[in-house]
């Protein structure tokens, strides 16, 4: 019997229906609904195929008997009846339009139909041509957008890669998984994930184990393995539900340390390393360092008695990236780097106040308190909080004042920064509000720096939000110039985020570096929307980290006290 479709495959399926609904101008109601149901599927543990064969896919929220039918048609057909037809009458590319910044459905469409452009080799020509400018609705900027997308794709090639934040709550579920084994010793993640990389192909687990064929065994047959593409006594290779790739390697014990090291730092990290290594008469392998002389070969169990052994000081997994750590660490000179522990509160989330927000603000509060925050900013979309709701979400939080005693809530804000520097709130409710972050997000490309410096210049702005714009794998950073806008935060007392959602992850490391060799303190924030999200406060501690920031550098690590004499005077 042929194996169940993973999660994530059943999922790609009905995004893409939605999709083909969108270009037909199909009721929004329908297309919410189809990726309502993909979101609930890639999020869901257990096998949605199996469920919905024992007609059980209905208990999951969002799925319904029509869906869960479509289900059982890709299980017995491996497509959704209607998906195949409305497939076969709208070409490839023509999909990939729509998810082009600026481009909608609707746009996408007219420029399929009425200008017979079917490709985006097609659409790169009609930009450059200004033919697109001859539809309604788009100009010269939007040819211009249209060809930096382009351009971005084309320079950016997806390559299989995945967001750190799918993977990295995976592979600390399977080392958990694994250390649970009888036969295991030491087990740990490995590669881009572990020096918390933005994106990864593989998620790869080292461990040693007492019988490691034992421990290889039992990680194919755990129970979200959907199928098991490699399996040996020493190493495995296995797919999840979710279709993210894991591979496990058992090694010797008294090489653990070696081997971590080898599979965990970049390779340009690794090429420094031993080019350094040679210049002393060693030699470095994955398995130990021979001095070159004598034949006396190091092993250890101990990753950092193996930096130590080679004269360093012992470097974090998110500093291997031979960005000036070797060096650093040769002289002793390494940062303390901030720890998710130390994180005291987070200053970006939403409720149920905005549109796209899904728990409502008494929950999310709930959710703060119990992670142990000592302070927790409200900061919902200005354009969802006009014609009196701010006024009434001030009166909510103080209701949640009075049942979360020991947690200090924030009534803040998200403003938009209009193109022309201001922010899209009045001064008099600003002036309401204990924290207020201003991001940019309509015609984000006009005037990108110049309107970011002018809105740092209104006194009740806090922070700057997600200051470049980017979405990894999806669009470009703006052109930002982050050293002016540096300057200007040192000047005002503005702080910069570093925002922890998956596909932002914005400011970027080295900004973040930048930012603070300047002596600026930024801050770290989830921009959750739903009590799961507030987790990304531990990716953007991972790009903090990789940023060589410390404990000092951020300002929500510090206590209530520190904060406010830190944070900017009004």
């Amino acid at each position: 019997m042929a194996p169940l479709p993973g999660n994530a495959e059943v999922a790609d399926h009905f995004d893409l229906l939605a999709d083909l609904l969108e270009l037909e101008g199909a009721e929004s109601f329908r297309v919410l609904a189809y990726r309502r149901a993909a979101t609930r599927m890639r999020e869901t543990s257990a096998s949605v195929a199996q469920l919905a064969l024992a007609g059980r896919a209905k208990e999951l929220q969002g799925i319904g008997k029509t869906i869960e039918e479509k289900i059982v048609q890709i299980v017995e057909t491996g497509d959704i009846e209607a998906l195949a037809k409305r497939r076969a009458l709208v070409p490839p590319d023509v999909i990939a339009f729509m998810h082009l910044p600026g481009l909608g459905p609707k746009t996408a469409a007219r420029i399929w139909r009425e200008l017979d452009i079917t490709t985006l080799a097609g659409l790169k020509e009609a930009a450059e041509t200004e033919r697109l400018r001859t539809l309604t609705g788009l100009g010269p900027k939007s040819e211009e957008k249209i060809l930096k997308a382009l351009a971005f794709q084309a320079e950016n090639p997806d390559e299989g890669r995945k967001l750190l934040g799918d993977g990295l709550p995976a592979v600390q579920a399977a080392v958990a998984e694994l250390r649970e084994h009888p036969a295991a010793v030491a087990v740990s993640e490995a590669g881009s994930v572990r020096r918390r990389k933005e994106t990864f192909r593989d998620l790869d687990i080292i461990a040693t184990a007492t019988e490691p064929a034992e421990l290889t065994a039992y990680f194919t047959q755990l129970p979200w393995v959907v199928e098991v593409a490699a399996h040996g006594d020493t190493k495995a290779t296995v797919v999840s539900r979710q279709g993210l790739r894991f591979d496990l390697r058992v090694v010797p014990p008294e090489s653990f340390g070696n081997l971590l090291q080898h599979f965990t730092g970049s390779k340009d990290h690794n090429v420094a390393m031993r080019e350094a290594a040679v210049k002393r008469g060693l030699s470095i392998s994955e398995y130990g360092v021979t001095t070159v002389e004598t034949g006396d070969v190091f092993a250890t169990e101990d990753e950092d008695a193996l930096y130590e052994f080679l004269g360093y000081q012992p470097i974090p997994p998110e500093l291997r990236e031979n960005h000036g750590e070797l060096d650093a660490a040769r002289r002793g000179e390494l940062p303390t780097l901030v720890e998710l522990s130390d994180v005291r509160g987070d200053l970006h989330t939403h409720t149920s106040w905005s549109a796209d927000g899904k728990n409502t603000l008494e929950e999310m509060v709930a959710a703060a308190a119990a992670r142990g925050y000592d302070y927790y900013a409200i900061t919902d979309h200005s354009h969802y909080l006009r014609e009196g709701r701010l006024a009434a979400q001030l009166e909510e939080i103080e209701q949640a004042r009075e049942r979360f005693p020991k947690l200090r809530i924030l009534a803040g804000v998200e403003a938009n920064i209009r193109s022309n520097g201001e922010v899209d709130v009045p001064e008099d409710e600003l002036a309401r509000l204990d924290w207020v972050v201003a991001s940019v997000h309509q015609a984000p490309h006009t005037r990108p720096t110049e309107r970011v410096l002018e809105a740092m210049d209104n006194p009740y702005v806090d922070c700057i939000g997600h200051l470049t714009g980017r979405r990894i794998g999806k669009r470009g950073p703006r052109e930002v110039d982050v050293g002016s806008v540096i300057e200007k935060a040192l000047e005002t007392g503005v702080v910069l985020e570093i925002n922890g959602q998956p596909d932002r992850l914005d400011l970027r490391d080295v900004y973040a570096r930048a930012a603070k060799e300047a002596g600026l303190k930024l801050v770290v924030n989830s921009d959750a929307h739903q009590i799961r999200a507030q987790g990304y406060v531990e990716l953007g501690i991972g790009q903090a980290r990789r940023g060589w920031l410390t404990k000092d550098d951020l300002l929500n690590t510090q206590p209530w006290s520190r904060f406010q004499k830190l944070r900017r005077k009004r």
